[in-house]
């Protein structure tokens, strides 16, 4: 597992917003497991690694194009 000092700003769901606090390893074959506290609600869900995308981040070198 690793878990975040600061939390990746991401999204899911195709447009909800959130923040990864942490990640576990599922296996060389398998998708990693995301955990993600979405900003409308505050809800922890978790995720795999095919069903989220890293939030547009200057500071992450992370272009919008």
């Amino acid at each position: 597992m690793l878990e975040f000092k600061k939390p990746i700003p991401v999204i899911v769901e195709g447009n909800k917003e959130g923040y990864a606090i942490y990640v576990t390893d599922s296996g060389i074959f398998e998708n990693d497991l995301w955990c993600v506290v979405l900003c409308d609600n505050g809800i922890v869900r978790h995720y795999r690694s095919d069903q989220i995308k890293i939030h547009f981040n200057q500071t992450l070198g992370i272009i919008n194009k």
